[in-house]
Parts: structure tokens; C-alpha cells; sequence
């Protein structure tokens, strides 16, 4: 059910709103800052995935009515990245849908990547051990692709520190040296306004910002470059007609990007479709203004420049990490440092209750 139901002349006020009905649908946590590892589950979805393992635990559960779920969670996060549902394909984790970019490059490709990126999107290049991955800093990487690079990847937003990645520039430095692009969308996604169309590929695990349980993921890409890709993970799930392809070699594979899927974790899907209608409701760019202005709201309260990311990275001693622990503050560290990761269900309540442990 829809839980935004008035809408009023101003659209400032329509965001806020919004964000404040959605943070009914969460049970209060206050201080939890911690999105960028897991996100928080609606009671929507927690309401879903009761109901989902009382029809597993009682027999009741149905194939057919679980792949109609998949497919509106394909159609609603389409629509939320700007892409058609026939170019999506879902899975369980982004290195799985990364290992099929790596695959379908040629031995001695160069593939240029951020310095500290993470290790999801790095290793199944490095992994092969015929390419040449090349690590330059993230403000540098447009300048940095040249005539022998084959594929840039980047993460949209930088694990470790919320860095944002210079996208734009990216797209035109690819464009000029016929050099394609794998974006990782995973701390981005639905918090900062990107089309996925701009990319060869983007990448991106649910269980962070869409709030989703851990178990889904989404491949988008344009169909040139899906074209480039092996199936290598063809399986029942991945065939035209699921129903009548359980068995033997004669299995049609589809023509979209549905021939990438794997077998679904069923719990993931179930808890991602009732997550997904939520954020869409509020809207991407009602929850980028909220989730970047508490982020900047806390650098502006220490004093520090504004960076335009729902994440925070500062870096604090460790007893001041243990003094913030203790007052029930849920941060993470990355890369020795203090990560701080701002969403819906946040408040200002949470930037003061930070700053105080901090100081």
C-alpha cells in the first residue's frame, strides 16, 4: 500500500513529507549509521518475509506466484536506474555478474581501476591472471584512460569513504577512446540520481540502500555490450521458458538479459519487492536530499567542507571509536577510519548524538 496518500504546493515541503511518512515504516534505531554495510528493513518487508516463511514452513509456497514478484522487482528497479526491464538481469552478488565482464575480455586487456577500490569489483580481473589491471587515483581516472584501455571500473560511490566517482568525465573519456565501462552501483543506488543507460554495465547488490536482505543483485547493461558477455552460469532459471526447462540439453536461452539470471533466493526477492516500493514512493531525488543534507549536516557541525555523499569517512582515534560505540552509535571502520552512512531513517537527533560522542 502506498503510505504517501497528501501532497501540497511546495515541493521542498512535499520531500520532507515524504521522508517522514517512509520513516514510519521503520522501527526506531536511533543512531544507526551503519547503511553502507546493511540497510534497515521496512515493516512492509519484515510483514513479507513472515509471511513468506510461514508458506515455505507450511507447503503453501507457489513458484508461479514468487517469479511474478521477480518480475515487477525487475520492472521497479528499471524504472528506478532509467533502463528497459529487458536489459536487467538478477542475481545473488555483483562479483558474480563481474567474473562475466572479466570472462569476455581478451588476454592482455587493460582494464583501469580506482586505487582502495573495492575488492568485489577488482578481483575477478585481477583473479584471471592474463589482463592487466592498472590502479590510478579515483580524481584521475578519465585522464588516465587512453588508447590501449578496454574497461574502466569504478564504483559510482566509494566504499571506504563515500568519495564520489567523477562519472561524467568518465563517460566522455570512455566515448573518445572506444574504452568501456562497468559502474558499481551498490553505495549509490537509490540515494544519488544516475541513469544506468550512461554505462556499458552497472552493477548492484540490494542489501545496502534499497534495503533489501543480502541475495540480490542487478546487472544493467546496453545491448551491445550484453551481447559481449558468456553465459556462463546458464541454467534452468536463465532459459526463455523456466517451466519446460528443467531438463536435458535442448534449453532455448532468451535474447535479454534475463539469459544471466541465476536461481533466486526467493526470501531475497520477496523482501527486495516490498523494499523497492517504498523507495520509489519517496522518490531518488527526495531521499538524495535528505541522506546527503544530514551527511553535510554532520560535516558542517565538525567543521569539515561538504562533499555532496549520503557517507562519511573521518578519521578518529580508537577510543573516541570506542566512546561513540558505547553510547549505542552504529558506525563501521574502513580503511582505519570512522565510516558514517546517512539514509531514510535517520534524523538530525542522529548528527548530534554523533557529534556529542565525538567531542
Amino acid at each position: 500500500m502506498n503510505v504517501f496518500t497528501d501532497t501540497c504546493d511546495d515541493p521542498a515541503m512535499d520531500t520532507i513529507d515524504h521522508v517522514r511518512a517512509a520513516q514510519q515504516q521503520f522501527t526506531d534505531q536511533s543512531g544507526y549509521l551503519n547503511t553502507a554495510t546493511h540497510g534497515l528493513l521496512p515493516h512492509r518487508t519484515r510483514h513479507a518475509l513472515a509471511q513468506h516463511t510461514h508458506e515455505v514452513a507450511t507447503g503453501r509456497f507457489r513458484l508461479d506466484r514468487a517469479d511474478a514478484g521477480i518480475a515487477r522487482v525487475r520492472a521497479n528497479y528499471a524504472r528506478l536506474v532509467g533502463v528497459d526491464p529487458d536489459r536487467v538481469a538478477q542475481g545473488t552478488h555483483v562479483a558474480q555478474f563481474v567474473g562475466l565482464v572479466a570472462a569476455s575480455l581478451p588476454s592482455g586487456a587493460e582494464i583501469l581501476v580506482p586505487e582502495n577500490e573495492f575488492a568485489s569489483l577488482v578481483l575477478p580481473f585481477t583473479a584471471r591472471g592474463d589482463l592487466r589491471v592498472r590502479e590510478v587515483p579515483l580524481e584521475h581516472l578519465p585522464e588516465e584512460v587512453g588508447p590501449t584501455t578496454t574497461l574502466v571500473a569504478v564504483s559510482a560511490v566509494q566504499s571506504a569513504d563515500g568519495a564520489l566517482a567523477p562519472l561524467e568525465d568518465l563517460r566522455t573519456a570512455c566515448a573518445d577512446h572506444g574504452a568501456r565501462s562497468v559502474v558499481d552501483t551498490t553505495q549509490a543506488a537509490e540515494w544519488l540520481p544516475l541513469s544506468a543507460s550512461h554505462y556499458d554495465y552497472t552493477v548492484c547488490s540490494a542489501y545496502k540502500w534499497l534495503l533489501g536482505t543480502r541475495g540480490s543483485a542487478f546487472l544493467t547493461g546496453t545491448e551491445e555490450s550484453l551481447a559481449a558477455l558468456p553465459p556462463l552460469a546458464a541454467n534452468w532459471y536463465s532459459a526463455a521458458d523456466t517451466e519446460n526447462s528443467l531438463y536435458g540439453i535442448s534449453v532455448r536461452q532468451p535474447e535479454d538479459a534475463s539469459r544471466f539470471d541465476l536461481p533466486p533466493i526467493w526470501s531475497a526477492w520477496v523482501s527486495l519487492e516490498n523494499s523497492l516500493s517504498l523507495v520509489e514512493e519517496v522518490g531518488v531525488e527526495a531521499i538524495h536530499a535528505h541522506d546527503v543534507g544530514l551527511a553535510d549536516g554532520l560535516r558542517a557541525a565538525l567543521d569539515l567542507e561538504p562533499k555532496g555523499s549520503a557517507i562519511v569517512s573521518l578519521e578518529v582515534s580508537p577510543r573516541t571509536a570506542e566512546r561513540v560505540a558505547a553510547t549505542g552509535i552504529t558506525t563501521a571502520t574502513r580503511d582505519g577510519r570512522m565510516r558514517a552512512a546517512f539514509h531514510l531513517y535517520n534524523t538530525v537527533e542522529d548528527i548530534d548524538r554523533l557529534v556529542k560522542a565525538l567531542r
